[in-house]
């Protein structure tokens, strides 16, 4: 009964997923807005996302006013009701918390001594209303009267992947010079297996094309995701009994938004996964990705399972399933353990990341869940072509493949308490880094500022750059661009995908993505950059884990952390690599 119940509970949990269709309502969706524009306020970048969630119906509308504004919306055959707090009320100086006699807690909030708004028993009571009628709406446009003008919207819909001649092209072009870049770097290129590079390889273009491509297994992915999306939902629960009674989202800011609905997801998953590992649900899974690899790449058992657990677990879980192998493993295999450690992601932020790229629209959350999950799977093989022609193998190899039985707990809730505790040391240290790295990156840009106005660098910068003058972004963008164009990314966006890179790679992919949700949301790259730089980023391949990976695995082998020193900055070279050879094959697909 005990082996049956992880199969049950995953069972049970696809039916859920796969059951939760109903009848859409036709708002439901992102709408951008096609109004010719006759102002200065017409002009601005204005599309609504209207979803629902188990926090009912809600909106995003970016551009209407200079603030983007969130509500509850309300359709009703031809009426359209708004719920929001009006823009001019964002700024707040000052709040006052008072507990009633009932222990609940009312929140005043003061802009220069003005009262703007107020919660009562955790409900907003200053609050903006509009109700609009439609002039038609339908499944793909829409158009009602605001402002005494007639405002048109047309839906924005995903387009399907579809391969060209010209995309394919690009991505073996990519893919040649990702191969001629690692062979470069090679530590011993006479002993190279081109037949495990070119298995290697097909591997990740077949998962792709599995994926994107063939219906039955695109659904399965669908419904995968749409069940990631269904977990997420559960933080709002603890969120919510947190923080809702003190009316936190009326304050709309980064910070906020930040760390009550990012970090929490964090922690959840942290606990999550603790909770599938205990089970053993994690273990069957990675074993099942490792026996394919190993079959068809023939690697160790021991790299084989490090690889596929890579998939799941972070850089410094992972190697717990391989432990008692640590010890022995040559030189060859270390690198590729560490190397996958650097271009894969653990559970629990990319849930983080699903929220930067889908917000609170659960279509897009959806959308992205799918990219990220098999971008994960895909940069699993990539790491190890990358990391066999740095480091290719001279030794013997165990092709043993049994996965180490040690719990993480003593019992279930030990377990989720273990896995809890991890989440919040994970979740405190990205704020931290969060933190630092933005004011650093502010310092930085500050004094390439002041060079750039003395020396006029910054008017010729904006008269010919997507940049306002000298700053961080510029450089790391222009450094960043003729490789992001190598991969197949437009000419018109290599420069701001460029900028995304560089970030990645010397910051961490914490800045990245929400850079690339303020991309996606301005328009200012494609939706076939914004697909790639998904797969571009979707790893730890940053300096940041050099120094992670040493101090995580050489823990577990503390004889070995010389060696593991040296192939640091090897293996972030090869993750980087791995994550952009599955964004160009991603790339082919569009």
């Amino acid at each position: 009964m005990k082996r049956l119940l992880p199969i049950l509970l995953l069972g049970v949990l696809a039916l859920i997923t796969s059951c939760r269709s109903e009848k859409k309502d036709p708002l439901l969706g992102k709408w951008v807005e096609t109004t010719n524009a006759d102002s200065e306020k017409d002009s601005l970048t204005h599309f609504i996302i209207f979803s629902e969630n188990d926090g009912g119906p809600q909106f995003t509308e970016f551009g209407w006013y200079e603030d983007t504004i969130r509500g509850s919306w309300r359709h009703k055959n031809d009426t359209l009701e708004l719920t929001y707090i009006a823009p001019a009320t964002y700024h707040v100086d000052s709040i006052i918390v008072e507990n009633t006699a009932d222990g609940k807690a009312n929140t005043s909030f003061y802009d220069d001594n003005k009262l703007v708004s107020k919660t009562v028993d955790g409900k907003v009571v200053a609050e903006t209303q509009k109700e609009f009628y439609f002039i038609s709406l339908n499944e793909s446009s829409m158009a009602f009267p605001m402002d005494g003008k007639r405002r048109d919207y047309e839906k924005e819909v995903k387009t399907a992947p579809s391969i060209s001649l010209v995309s394919v092209i690009r991505g073996i072009i990519g893919i040649a010079f990702l191969l001629a870049l690692t062979y470069l770097f090679s530590g011993n290129k006479k002993k190279i297996d081109w037949g495990l590079v070119i298995k290697g390889t097909a591997l990740q273009i077949i998962i792709a094309v599995l994926v994107l491509k063939v219906p039955f297994i695109e659904q399965g992915f669908a419904v995968l995701s749409d069940g990631f999306v269904w977990l997420i939902e559960f933080t709002d629960t603890g969120t919510d009994f947190l923080f809702g009674q003190m009316g936190i989202g009326v304050v709309q800011a980064p910070l906020v938004t930040f760390a009550i609905k990012v970090l929490p997801t964090i922690i959840f998953f942290s606990a999550l996964m603790s909770i599938f590992y205990y089970l053993g649900v994690v273990q069957k899974i990675v074993y099942v990705f490792a026996w394919v690899m190993k079959k068809f790449m023939r690697l160790s058992g021991a790299e084989s399972l490090a690889a596929a657990g890579n998939v799941f677990l972070g850089q410094t879980e992972s190697p717990l399933l391989v432990k008692p192998y640590l010890l022995g493993m040559t030189k060859s295999e270390l690198m590729c353990l560490m190397t996958g450690g650097m271009a894969t992601i653990a559970g629990g932020v990319l849930a983080a990341y699903v929220f930067f790229l889908g917000g609170d629209d659960p279509v897009e959350r959806a959308f992205f869940a799918k990219h990220l999950l098999t971008a994960s799977i895909i940069s699993a093989p990539a790491a190890v072509v990358a990391a066999k022609i740095l480091v290719p193998e001279t030794e013997e190899i165990n092709k043993d493949l049994s996965i180490n039985k040690e719990k993480i707990g003593t019992n279930l809730l030990e377990a989720i308490a273990n896995g809890t505790s991890d989440g919040l040391r994970l979740a405190v240290n990205v704020g931290a880094m969060l933190l630092v790295f933005i004011a650093l990156m502010a310092l930085g840009n500050g004094i390439l500022d002041i060079i750039g106005e003395a020396s006029g660098l910054n008017n010729a910068i904006a008269s010919s750059t997507p940049y306002e003058g000298l700053s961080f972004q510029f450089i790391l963008g222009y450094i960043g661009a003729p490789i992001v164009w190598m991969i197949g990314v437009d000419g018109a966006d290599m420069v701001l995908v460029g900028e995304l890179l560089g970030q990645k790679t010397i910051l961490n992919e914490f800045i990245a993505y929400p850079r690339l949700g303020e991309l996606k949301a301005e328009g200012s790259i494609s939706q076939k950059s914004v697909i790639i730089s998904t797969y571009m980023l979707c790893g730890f391949a940053n300096f940041a884990s050099i120094g992670i990976q040493i101090g995580g695995i050489g823990a577990l082998v503390p004889t070995r952390k010389g060696l593991l020193s040296k192939l640091g900055m090897k293996a972030l070279v090869g993750g980087t690599i791995a994550c952009l050879m599955t964004a160009a094959i991603v790339g082919m697909m569009y």
